[in-house]
């Protein structure tokens, strides 16, 4: 709870600048019906937990989360934060060594995103930002069977580099349309990871905006004979608010 609180205050701490002549800034907290996909090995040798899921089931797989994005703009200047945190539950099924075994897993997964970059293009109907930064993961993943010895968890933390691209396209005078996409790991933390999201907007007012998409999540991290291959999507709905 400690690390994220001070991930929410740096990244509520974009929007303090706003204050100053020039500078812009947003902060958007959403719901997330973040879905869990993958398979977890929590032990060099062991046997592979594996998990899937169907969009029909993401809310029902949800046990808890909070999301947060802080957004702000200097001129071509950009910086972007995003908090992430939800856990996860799911049956499903142990591949060896007896296929079909049934097993439950638990995935909770924090990753905080900060980006910065520039204004690549400005035109009257589009704009669109080029970033790169770092995105920082705690994963706790945990799997039970009835069998004994098959059961085991995964615990991990590492920090991995993205490039990162946004794009804002007006559609009229009150509709929008964002989508972003980051790509990164290149195995300074995990293997990869990778991320897109859109969203369709509606401003309320000069200060409030609500936004409707969806979001996809993935990482893929291995280190000591130790895996975790995972995938989080779902629909979002969020509130921004601009200062």
């Amino acid at each position: 709870m400690k690390n994220a609180l001070l991930a929410f205050c740096t990244i509520l701490s974009l929007a303090a600048p706003a204050r100053a002549q020039d500078w812009s800034a947003q902060i958007t907290p959403y719901a997330w019906g973040a879905g869990i996909g993958g398979t977890i090995t929590p032990r060099a040798g062991g046997p592979s937990l594996r998990f899937d899921k169907g969009l029909a089931e993401v809310l029902e797989d949800l046990d808890t989360a909070f999301f947060l994005t802080g957004y702000a703009r200097y001129h071509r200047f950009v910086v972007m934060g995003d908090l992430s945190q939800s856990a996860s539950s799911r049956r499903g099924v142990v591949p060896l060594p007896a296929p079909g075994l049934p097993a439950r897993g638990r995935i909770e997964q924090s990753s905080l995103t900060l980006t910065a970059g520039y204004r690549a293009l400005t035109t009257p109907d589009a704009t669109v930002d080029v970033m790169a930064g770092l995105r920082h993961w705690r994963v706790e993943g945990r799997a039970t069977t009835p069998v004994p010895g098959l059961a085991g968890g995964i615990d991990v933390s590492f920090t991995d580099p993205i490039l990162a691209a946004r794009t804002n396209i007006r559609l009229s005078d009150r509709w929008s349309f964002i989508g972003y996409a980051d790509v990164g790991g290149f195995g300074g933390g995990s293997d990869m990871t990778s991320q897109l999201v859109g969203t369709l907007n509606w401003q309320a007012n000069d200060r409030l905006w609500l936004s409707a998409g969806y979001r996809h999540l993935y990482v893929d991290y291995s280190k000591n004979g130790r895996k975790f291959d995972a995938t989080f999507s779902g629909p979002l709905a969020g509130l921004t608010l601009r200062f």
